[in-house]
């Protein structure tokens, strides 16, 4: 499993769950779909644009990896996790077919997502890419619309040493005549984008040049914003129940991927796109952005694990008021830690821990390695004892922040 033991367990390949497929009988056939791929984002635009669509009357099958506390948080129809019971009787019906393809772990849940979405009569799903795009499992489908949420340094093992090659990969999503919503470009990017869309003769819809959020403030449990559109009109006083600065640039990828839908005869309004993104965590039960698990002392998780979410996270932590900063961290042994540990605060006691499972950096690792950037703290066996320490050490006017990696986070909640 890649999430156990990391890029060893990656398959560079589509054959696997074309044939788990066609055991299945093909149920992406005739599924309308929506593909998201890229580096950071792309959770939570799959979760903002379900919940427009649930909005919106639709029944919204939303799948999406890694799970938090739950595997079944992955395979969701109108926010409603699929049934233990059917995850049961997919693998007794399913296993010895499967076995004799020997998939991976996340082509079985795919498939098995596919299957839960064609049962129910799921009219359009959400599919979240789980690594790169061009060969991830999830690119058998044929969407309606493709969405590219940005392009960042992550899984560089994997999907390339440069920020070009990393977009080759994403930019796989692209389909033949299927419009594809870029949320984030820059000058190495944008071409591999504009060349595969030509290839591709797709619509290219850049959503900087579409939508631009005129404010943006971020508390506690809300942000607020105005949405200025090109055309010259405004939305005003519109509400997102994520916290979190980086929300903005999500924000805007989704209203342009929702106005996009329109064109193409989707039935969404402004006021479902309204409530879609007021209504995210309640209408999709999304977790670990910018969560808070307790008061006094204010606690917070994140899920930001690399060089780019973290700068975002970095930043909603200097906005934060408080007396003394707490950081519990953890990452996986595959992280740069040469680009991520030098963004990190300085001014904070820390907490060194690693989550339960083989791919999480040794606790003691992590410590050495953030000294050398003057980050200094003690270690922890566990994440539920550097938890323990942080509370025990903080006041009740101090911020305790968790993070470094998602399986930190899910440990946490």
């Amino acid at each position: 499993m890649f999430t156990r033991i990391g890029s060893a367990a990656y398959k560079k390949d589509l054959t696997n769950t074309l044939a788990l497929c066609k055991v299945l009988n093909n149920p992406q056939q005739g599924l309308k779909t929506i593909h998201i791929a890229g580096t950071n984002g792309k959770g939570s635009c799959s979760h903002l644009l379900a919940s427009i669509l649930q909005e919106a009357g639709y029944k919204t099958g939303l799948y999406t990896s890694p799970h938090l506390k739950d595997f079944r948080e992955r395979i969701r129809i109108n926010g409603k996790m699929i049934g233990e019971q059917e995850v049961i009787e997919f693998v007794e019906t399913y296993k010895v077919p499967f076995e004799e393809i020997e998939p991976s772990f996340f082509e079985w849940t795919f498939a098995l997502s596919l299957q839960h979405f064609k049962k129910h009569n799921v009219e359009i799903a959400v599919i979240e890419t789980g690594l790169g795009g061009r060969l991830d499992s999830t690119n058998i489908i044929h969407p309606d619309l493709s969405v590219i949420t940005n392009i960042g340094w992550d899984h560089m093992d994997m999907l390339g040493d440069s920020l070009s090659k990393i977009a080759y990969e994403k930019a796989g999503i692209i389909k033949p005549n299927v419009p594809v919503v870029i949320g984030e470009f820059n000058e190495e990017t944008f071409p591999v984008f504009q060349e595969k869309a030509k290839q591709t003769q797709s619509n290219l819809i850049l959503a900087s040049s579409v939508v631009d959020l005129l404010y943006f403030k971020s508390a506690y449990r809300l942000s607020a914003f105005d949405a200025s559109f090109r055309a010259g009109m405004v939305w005003k006083n519109m509400v997102c129940d994520l916290p979190g600065i980086y929300q903005q640039k999500n924000i805007v990828t989704v209203i342009t991927a929702a106005l996009e839908l329109i064109k193409l005869e989707y039935k969404i309004t402004e006021r479902h796109i309204r409530l879609g993104i007021e209504h995210v965590k309640t209408n999709t039960n999304l977790l670990g952005r910018w969560q808070i698990l307790d008061h006094a002392p204010l606690i917070v998780a994140d899920t930001g694990h690399n060089i780019d979410g973290l700068k975002y996270v970095v930043e909603q932590i200097q906005q934060q008021k408080y007396k003394q900063l707490h950081i519990v961290l953890g990452v996986v042994k595959d992280k740069d830690l040469q680009k991520v540990l030098p963004i990190l605060p300085k001014q904070a006691t820390y907490y060194f821990t690693k989550a339960n499972l083989p791919r999480a950096l040794d606790e003691k690792e992590l410590q050495q390695a953030a000294a050398a950037h003057q980050l200094l703290g003690k270690t922890f066996e566990s994440v539920s004892l550097a938890i323990e320490a942080a509370k025990a050490a903080a006041s009740q006017q101090d911020f305790i922040f968790i993070g470094g990696s998602t399986f930190i986070v899910a440990e946490a909640i």
